[in-house]
């Protein structure tokens, strides 16, 4: 099986909705490839063949469209206030939003095992995918590339927000999950790295939230930062807190 051998796959739907037709459509399709389908392509390079690239380029593209959008939005909010924001807005959760939003599993392609398991659903496998498609996206409008990716993701991010605030809360859960501990006194609350699995460029890590050394909960995500969120969540949800 060769990850270039369905470049006849029809996107055009997929392109639509982002309202762009890829001029460089093997970079489409690139970001489109998960790891799991180039390793079963048989190629020496296989781990070029696949979207990994694009994702690393794509978060840093992200990163930069979503912090001017919130830096202009939000005039009068704190460094640490637009940061928390920005992470709730580019989290694992959200990103993988913005993916079944636009009906990007489905067009995902995927090894036999991973598409069996349920990968084109999986949040952390939409979340790449998205950020892959975001360089992409970038790459192919060359000089107008920021513009565009911002044109598409911003759409995304002001509803995410809104969404949030109807809930009446940012979806952080470190932050609520401290304020709980604090009415408590003296206890000490902390997150402890407690394993990681898979290769360098795709480690998941877990992380136990300890209060005076007892677990609380327990969380895994592709970063720290996500895997104490997910852990933060799991103890609130202990305490009887949505």
């Amino acid at each position: 099986m060769s990850c270039t051998g369905k470049e006849y796959i029809n996107t055009a739907a997929l392109e639509a909705r982002i309202g762009h037709r890829f001029s460089r459509r093997e970079l489409l399709v690139r970001a489109l490839t998960h790891s799991s389908y180039s390793n079963e392509s048989g190629e020496r390079n296989h781990h070029l063949l696949c979207n990994e690239r694009l994702e690393f380029l794509g978060d840093s593209v992200l990163s930069v469209v979503v912090s001017e959008y919130l830096f202009g939005k939000y005039p009068d909010r704190t460094e640490g206030e637009l940061t928390k924001i920005r992470s709730e807005v580019v989290c694992t959760k959200a990103l993988a939003t913005y993916a079944r939003e636009l009906e990007l599993g489905k067009y995902l392609l995927l090894g036999i095992g991973e598409a069996r398991n349920g990968g084109s659903d999986n949040e952390n496998i939409l979340e790449d995918a998205f950020e892959a498609l975001l360089a992409a996206l970038y790459l192919d409008c060359g000089d107008n590339g920021k513009n565009t990716v911002s044109a598409l993701v911003i759409p995304f991010v002001e509803r995410y927000i809104a969404a949030m605030e109807e809930r009446g809360g940012d979806g952080d859960y470190k932050t609520p999950l401290q304020q709980l501990v604090q009415q408590s006194g003296s206890d000490i609350l902390e997150y402890v790295l407690v394993g990681e699995s898979g290769p360098d460029h795709m480690k998941t890590f877990e992380v136990e939230a300890r209060l005076n050394s007892n677990v609380l909960g327990r969380g895994t995500g592709r970063s720290k930062r996500k895997a104490e969120q997910a852990a933060a969540k799991a103890a609130l949800e202990l305490f009887g807190v949505k």
